[in-house]
C-alpha cells in the first residue's frame, strides 16, 4: 500500500482491576510496530478500583501500515466495509473496537476492549469524503488478503 489517506492512527485499552496490565499491554502492543511507545495513565473507578489506560498514537505512514496490515487480518472486514457510514463519525474519524482477548492471542477480531480510532484523510472534510476514502483503503486491504 504506497498512500495512507490517514492523518493518525490512535489505539487504546483499560486494564482493569481484575485484569494483569501486562497482558493488556501485550494485546494492544500485538497491533503496533515494535518501537511505538504506550502512554500509561492510572486512574480510579468509581469505587476506588484502579484503572490503568494504555494508548499509543502512531502517524508516520510506515507504522500506520503495520497497524492497517494487522486490521487487513480481520476476518470481518467485509463487516466493517458494510458499516462504515456508522463507523466514520462527522469529523472524519473512523472507529473500530477489537477484541482484547484475542489481540492477546495475537488475532485481530471485532470485539470489547480495544479501541481503534483514525482520522481519515478527506478534502474538504465531510463525513461522506472520509467513508469514500477509509472504504477505498480497506476495499485494497482485503483485496490484497485474499490475493
Amino acid at each position: 500500500m504506497a498512500k495512507v489517506p490517514f492523518h493518525y492512527v490512535d489505539l487504546r485499552a483499560f486494564s482493569y482491576a481484575t485484569e494483569d496490565v501486562k497482558r493488556v499491554e501485550q494485546a494492544l502492543r500485538s497491533l503496533l510496530p515494535e518501537d511505538v511507545e504506550l502512554d500509561r495513565v492510572e486512574n480510579a473507578g468509581h469505587h476506588g478500583d484502579r484503572i490503568v489506560v494504555l494508548s499509543a498514537r502512531v502517524e508516520r505512514a510506515d507504522e500506520m501500515r503495520h497497524v492497517l496490515d494487522r486490521l487487513a487480518e480481520l476476518e470481518d472486514l467485509d463487516r466493517v466495509l458494510d458499516e462504515l457510514d456508522e463507523r466514520v463519525d462527522d469529523n472524519c474519524a473512523l472507529f473500530l473496537r477489537l477484541d482484547k482477548q484475542a489481540a492477546f492471542r495475537h488475532e485481530v477480531r471485532l470485539g470489547p476492549g480495544l479501541t481503534v480510532r483514525t482520522k481519515v484523510e478527506a478534502y474538504p472534510a465531510k463525513k461522506e469524503k472520509a467513508v469514500a476514502n477509509a472504504r477505498e483503503t480497506l476495499s485494497r486491504l482485503a483485496d490484497d488478503k485474499d490475493n
